[in-house]
């Protein structure tokens, strides 16, 4: 964790690449959500 104070320079890169991690985030949790939606939840139990 000591990139944390070599980023402190530069706030703007370091929203940027929050930006990019969400934004891949949320395509995984949307693909994620599609498959759900396509099973009809008996292989739900293969991920718990």
């Amino acid at each position: 964790m000591s990139e944390e104070s070599g980023s402190a320079g530069q706030p703007k890169g370091l929203l940027e690449q929050m930006e990019e991690l969400m934004a891949a985030l949320n395509a995984d949790l949307s693909e994620l959500a599609d498959l759900h939606a396509g099973q009809s939840g008996t292989e739900e139990a293969d991920l718990g």
